[in-house]
């Protein structure tokens, strides 16, 4: 016996029905359960560091910034001005347009996974496979799962790749692999199933694969153009080698990624009995699909940071993986595999909606506390890991630099030795200085609480703060420091 391969649909039951009826039955199905999945998002007004920086730096984009410039993260360019745009169109006070987007990028994951089951096995398996994604979705801690940041935005893209490559469309594949990437780097990592596709695709190979290439490249020299092609390689791929090592934090980071691994293990339940039940059974020809997972896993042990977030990335091929196998496994292993993913997703909502989060908690009341001691023009330094600070006391940053951790290296949750000025990013300091020189902020807020980057521990924060500024007060273990007069 053997399970199907990536390139044979399901011979047995009925046959597919219309196209137009099947989709138009399915659609609000997963509609109602991406947003049935993901209504915890919408109870805070924020989930984490993450979409606190991607807040500050629309804001910043919108009132004239440069991106990688006078705006600067690690990341690709495309959720930025996703978030800007959003702010232009709908205000930049709230995220749920955000959130709103994010919920349809989880359904437009789960109707590409959809369509490819469905090709490749029948009507049964596209429900299923569109279900079960949604299920398992968020199958990770509310502030992974739960968040509208990159690798959501980035997965419509992953599995619009794989259809595309299954279909031969590669002008098209290449685009989504483009996609994919300007989200996040590692959102390339679809382009091997894409290539394995391309390979095993009969006929001429020179024309899909140089359609291919160009629909990666042309996306991704646009972007370059767009925000400079020097500032756009150092800030997405050469600017990040410190980041990419966890020296010194060997245990602390392992033991993180030991706890996700485990949580989207509990969130996977329903899909891994399948999996492995075939692979003790029988032959797997899905070679595409376990080429994606792996690369989806090589690319979430990229840099060993483990942060849950990342393994988002592997739950659209597992969802193909499992979906293949319960075509030939018993009809109840299917019931048990849907009742399963349900209990597990009901378990994940029910916790995104009843934990507390005490770290927005502190950053609203700090944020507070910093729009009472400011007035609105005035520019503020917030030295620690919450950009949404700035956002949430609608205050503008005295430095292009949101985090404490491009300047340090804390950035990963390091808690080893490899935190400090001479870890930040090249040049970091230089341009830090120069800022601070040419317009000092108002108030210092000193919110390391602690942490290996408190000032006391970076010589040229010290002596900043030592010539020009008086401790004002502590608010929750956060120092306040105002220019002296």
């Amino acid at each position: 016996m053997s399970a199907p391969s990536s390139r044979r649909r399901r011979p047995a039951g009925p046959p597919p029905s219309p196209r137009g009826r099947y989709w138009r039955r399915l659609l609000p199905l997963l509609a109602a359960l991406a947003l049935l999945t993901r209504l915890p998002s919408f109870r805070h007004p924020l989930w984490n560091p993450d979409e606190g920086y991607l807040a500050v730096q629309a804001r910043l984009l919108a009132s004239g910034g440069t991106l990688y410039a006078t705006v600067v993260d690690r990341k690709p360019p495309l959720l930025p001005w996703l978030y800007e745009a959003a702010f232009a169109l709908c205000g930049d006070t709230s995220l749920t347009p955000l959130r709103l987007a994010a919920a349809t990028a989880q359904l437009l994951t789960a109707l590409a996974l959809a369509s490819t089951a469905r090709r490749r096995w029948g009507d049964s398996a596209g429900r299923t496979a569109g279900v079960l994604y949604l299920l398992a979705s968020v199958g990770l801690n509310p502030e992974d799962a739960q968040a509208a940041t990159f690798e959501v935005f980035m997965l419509p893209f992953t599995a619009a790749a794989v259809r595309c490559a299954d279909r031969g469309g590669w002008l098209r594949a290449g685009l989504a692999v483009a996609g994919a990437g300007l989200t996040k780097q590692t959102g390339g990592a679809v382009l091997a199933p894409v290539l394995w596709l391309l390979w095993q695709h009969p006929g001429p190979r020179r024309t899909p694969l140089l359609r291919t290439v160009v629909g990666v490249a042309a996306p991704i020299a646009a972007a370059a153009w767009l925000t400079g092609p020097a500032r756009f390689l150092f800030w997405t791929v050469t600017g990040s080698s410190a980041y990419a090592s966890f020296a010194g934090s060997e245990l602390h980071v392992l033991a993180r990624g030991l706890v996700n691994t485990a949580l989207l293990g509990a969130g996977c339940a329903g899909l891994l009995p399948p999996i492995a039940r075939v692979l003790r059974i029988a032959r797997t020809g899905a070679v595409d699909l376990w080429l994606w997972l792996a690369a989806s896993a090589g690319a979430v042990l990229l840099g060993f940071h483990f942060f849950g977030h990342y393994y988002l990335q592997l739950i659209p091929p597992l969802v193909l993986l499992a979906t293949g196998a319960l075509q030939i496994l018993p009809a109840y292993r299917l019931t048990s595999a849907l009742l399963t993913s349900a209990c597990a997703c009901a378990l994940f909502v029910l916790w995104g909606l009843l934990a507390p989060r005490p770290e927005l908690a502190h950053a609203v009341r700090i944020a507070a506390e910093v729009e009472s001691r400011t007035g609105a023009g005035d520019r503020v330094l917030i030295w620690g890991i919450h950009p949404e600070t700035y956002w949430l006391a609608h205050r503008t940053p005295a430095s292009r630099f949101l985090t404490a951790g491009l300047l340090t290296n804390y950035s990963g949750g390091r808690d080893g030795p490899r935190v400090g000025e001479k870890y930040g990013v090249d040049g970091a300091w230089r341009d830090f200085r120069a800022e601070l020189a040419d317009r000092p902020p108002a108030l210092v807020v000193d919110d390391s609480r602690g942490k290996p980057f408190a000032p006391a521990r970076l010589p040229t924060l010290r002596r900043f703060l030592a010539r020009g500024y008086d401790r004002s007060g502590v608010v929750d273990g956060t120092v306040f420091y105002v220019r002296a007069q």
